[in-house]
């Protein structure tokens, strides 16, 4: 296992003259030895980019890469003893579930009895015990792609694990048990892993950190607890959550908070800048209030929807859309009416120039 520490930009354009010229703005960025991250962020946000250049398929063109202090900017995925895991999977399919597993370890010269007890081990984490001695050809999508899991964990010494969306081809409800097994096999084998998705569920649910990134830059590194509750962008409170923080907004002066044509006091204890904010509250953190309450304001009901465990409600308030999360005996307000929430809380996060104000 390594630590891998980047310092780097990268563009696929050779003369960038702006920001939107840059499929990864200049970062600084430290993955531990032994943790376990995911990249987490839309289409063309620069992660499958940056995992290539930590992987060695891609060299930037801007910066290094050190794996345990030792620059390794310009080698080969092999000299830096890489694991890749790709969308869709990388297998021989006239070899059977053993030999698959074991090829890895055979190119790099390691002995019989090694090989078949590092199998075994890998098998049986992988529940594929029963089906070492089947051909691959024979096999389901994702029992194929538990083979490409498989071969990109089977090698000990590897200096990381580094998977590219591992889980598109796979059923949902096997995601969720991939999910749990890789998350069991880090814990039990202290692999350096690096997973990219666009799932915010695979990457809250399988990472110690996620790295949050937009435009080709990760504008925040934390556990799912940081990210949802103390997002440092308003892209990481827009992304994270289902769905995601409310945005209001709002005028501070030493009177406290405008809103929607309305006053409230500033919450207690926080000392916030003059001027115009954003600000930001979760839907699991707006309440209702009973009638125009001190702190509350008026918002016209468009929406209210059943979801099970809690009513989803949707409302318009001066303009913006407001979600709250209400449970099913709150009281739910009906779809035309005007009801009053409460918005500013502990939970409450403002924002200036879309960065959380300390």
């Amino acid at each position: 296992m390594a630590r891998i520490d980047l310092d780097l930009a990268h563009s696929y354009q050779p003369h960038p003259q702006s920001d939107a010229d840059y499929a990864l703005l200049p970062l600084k960025m430290s993955f531990r030895d032994g943790g376990a991250y995911a990249l987490l962020g839309p289409s063309g946000c620069g992660k499958t980019t940056m995992l290539n250049i930590m992987s060695g398929l891609l060299v930037p063109s801007a910066g290094t890469v050190r794996f345990d202090g030792k620059d390794v900017t310009r080698t080969t995925p092999q000299q830096r003893n890489i694991a890749q895991v790709f969308q869709f999977p990388v297998i021989y399919d006239t070899m059977t579930v053993a030999q698959n597993l074991a090829f890895p370890l055979k190119n790099r010269k390691v002995s019989a009895a090694l090989i078949e007890k590092r199998v075994g081990e890998i098998a049986e984490m992988l529940e594929m015990s029963h089906q070492l001695d089947e051909r691959a050809a024979g096999l389901s999508a994702d029992q194929k792609q538990k083979i490409s899991l498989g071969r990109g964990l089977v090698r000990p010494d590897v200096s990381a694990v580094l998977f590219d969306e591992p889980l598109t081809v796979i059923d949902p409800h096997l995601k969720w048990q991939l999910r749990r097994k890789l998350k069991q096999i880090h814990h039990e084998l202290k692999l350096t892993l690096i997973y990219v998705t666009h799932d915010q569920v695979e990457a809250l649910t399988f990472a110690e950190e996620v790295v949050v990134m937009t435009r080709g830059r990760a504008v925040q590194v934390g556990s799912a607890e940081v990210l949802f509750e103390r997002p440092a962008h308003t892209f990481v409170g827009h992304f994270i959550g289902s769905p995601g923080m409310n945005f209001l907004p709002v005028r501070v002066s030493a009177a406290g908070l405008d809103i929607a044509g309305r006053r409230l006091a500033a919450p207690p204890g926080r000392t916030l800048p003059e001027g115009d904010l954003k600000l930001g509250v979760r839907p699991e953190y707006v309440s209702l209030a009973a009638g125009e309450a001190p702190g509350a304001l008026p918002a016209l009901v468009t929406q209210a929807q059943d979801i099970g465990t809690h009513m989803m409600v949707t409302a318009t308030l001066d303009g913006s859309t407001l979600k709250v999360r209400l449970a099913p005996e709150a009281g739910v307000p009906r779809v035309g009416d005007t009801a009053w929430f409460q918005v500013v809380g502990e939970h409450t996060c403002f924002y200036q120039n879309e960065e959380l104000v300390a």
